[in-house]
């Protein structure tokens, strides 16, 4: 079994996707991961959102031009909705979308856990989803995942391992 951090070091953002198909047991348990996410207070202010069918890809394509998306047997979106989220009291921060990351992040790495791939997407038009799926309207869009199997030449890409040196800051 691999630490954490183990885990964090090999997922990378796979842009090579193949097409075939995602048991759904995964499926499950990719969502339950997103699911049981520690947010602020508990509130949940967020949804995910899965795309499973023909008729879903074909909408989720007008709102986006990545291959990969084109070849992933399933994606999934994550919103944020402010009105249900935490604010903190001393300066109105609202942690809708950090929420919705920690979620995000959450279903990130349970993809990779199980062996499949994905990349965090933000290039979508978050307008475009919420006219193909009026589910979606009242949530701000902050993530998609396509998720699927790694093509065998499927590789980190060469930025992967390449970090700043001033992020941290000790005092």
């Amino acid at each position: 079994m691999k630490t954490f951090l183990e885990l964090a070091h090999d997922r990378y953002s796979v842009r090579k996707i193949s097409s075939r198909p995602v048991e759904e047991e995964k499926i499950e348990k990719i969502i339950e991961a997103g699911v049981i996410a520690p947010t602020a207070t508990n509130a949940q202010p967020v949804r995910i959102f899965v795309l499973k069918t023909p008729e879903a890809k074909e909408k989720l394509l007008k709102a986006t031009s990545f291959p990969f998306v084109k070849t992933a047997p399933v994606s999934i979106i994550v919103g944020s909705c402010s009105s249900e989220a935490w604010v903190r009291p001393f300066d109105g921060k609202n942690y809708a979308d950090i929420d919705a990351s920690i979620v995000a992040t959450h279903i990130m790495m349970e993809i990779h856990d199980l062996g499949l791939g994905s990349t965090w997407c933000g290039f979508f038009d978050p307008e475009i989803l919420k006219r193909e799926f009026p589910e979606m309207k009242g949530y701000e869009l902050i993530a998609l995942f396509p998720v699927g199997y790694p093509e065998e030449d499927s590789v980190p890409a060469a930025k992967h391992t390449v970090y700043r040196n001033d992020i941290v800051k000790e005092f």
